[in-house]
């Protein structure tokens, strides 16, 4: 999908973080198939839809926040999430849910985004002590 309408607060679609939580979100929606998975983990899958969709909007709405200790603030929460959907995708491989290769592919995505977002954490945060950060619209 490519957005028609681009404006400087929807900087953060260009962000290879949020990207890969997209695809991240994507590939737990794919493999957890409501048609294919048991009706008795239907709130597991629910939950763990929600744990993988949540890091790209937390990671989308502290980015508008022009603000950064908020940004920090969404992205953490946004880290928590990825713990969240790392717990769900390891839970469903335990009880044999997800085979040996869709855990294979969710641990390899999330482990790539879960990166990325440590590091821009880290980046911004050396933004915050060294006092560099450009928070505003105006040129």
């Amino acid at each position: 999908m490519e957005l028609k309408h681009k404006n400087i607060n929807r900087g953060y679609v260009k962000l290879r973080v949020w990207n890969d939580a997209i695809k991240l979100f994507k590939l737990v929606y794919r493999l957890t198939d409501k048609n294919n998975f048991p009706h008795r983990l239907q709130k597991i899958r629910s939950n763990l839809l929600d744990a993988s969709h949540s890091i790209s909007r937390n990671i989308s709405e502290g980015y508008c926040r022009k603000n950064l200790k908020e940004y920090l603030n969404f992205l953490n929460i946004a880290l928590g999430s990825s713990g969240e959907t790392l717990s769900g995708i390891i839970s469903l491989s335990e009880v044999n849910i997800l085979s040996e290769n869709e855990f294979k592919q969710l641990d390899e995505l999330h482990f790539q985004m879960e990166n990325e977002l440590l590091a821009l954490i880290k980046s911004l945060q050396q933004k915050q002590k060294n006092g560099v950060w450009e928070n505003s619209f105006a040129d």
